[in-house]
């Protein structure tokens, strides 16, 4: 499972961000806007969202359930000062992706009892593309939640995230951890494209 999480930088616009990932492979990505009302991001949103159905994708979009709903985009993508899980499934019922972002073992439980579909889990390292970073959890912050996981029955897909480099790949995937989510490191490569489909290849074992 990899999923790619847009950015804007110097070099890309959100678009074309989720253009370069898509044509390397991937086919889970969620759109990140921040400090931008639903009506700024809905044009945005509704030209990802052709992206990603013209190429088989799964569209996420981060925080706006409301923006979701509209669309009847594939899922939202919650953090932590976001709309409680619970809440975002009442509104949004059953037949959406719903992703909660998780520090912590007990983020996790909570998220798995509000009926999330899966965990977004970090920071692995400190990132850029961030602000209010949790506490960096690193190979034994996932090897303690997996751990803790597996005790208490809770069985749900767990994607790390956060400043994650192709060389730490192999290792997040020895934890335990199912799923992998990127942004920055994709983007600053030279060929990002490229970078997308040697990601890929790695997180699927080929």
């Amino acid at each position: 499972m990899l999923q790619f999480i847009s950015h804007y930088s110097d070099r890309h616009s959100y678009l074309d961000s989720i253009r370069l990932a898509l044509e390397g492979g991937c086919r889970w990505i969620q759109l990140r806007v921040k400090d931008a009302t639903d009506d700024e991001v809905l044009p945005l949103a509704q030209a990802a969202q052709r992206l990603c159905r013209d190429a088989g994708a799964k569209f996420i979009i981060d925080d706006r359930v409301e923006l979701v709903r509209e669309l009847y985009a594939d899922g939202v993508h919650l953090g932590k000062n976001d709309m409680p899980i619970r809440e975002a499934r009442s509104i949004l019922g059953p037949d959406f992706i719903i992703g909660g972002t998780a520090n912590t073992f007990e983020d996790v439980k909570l998220h798995f009892e509000s009926s999330a579909d899966y965990i977004g889990c970090g920071p692995f390292r400190f990132t850029t593309t961030k602000q209010k970073l949790a506490p960096v959890l690193g190979l034994e912050g996932y090897r303690g939640i997996v751990s803790r996981m597996r005790a208490a029955n809770i069985n749900i897909p767990i994607v790390a995230i956060g400043g994650i480099t192709e060389d730490d790949i192999p290792d997040i995937l020895a934890t335990g951890i199912t799923g992998i989510a990127l942004s920055g490191t994709v983007l600053r490569a030279d060929d990002p494209v490229q970078k997308m489909k040697n990601i890929l290849k790695i997180v699927n074992h080929e």
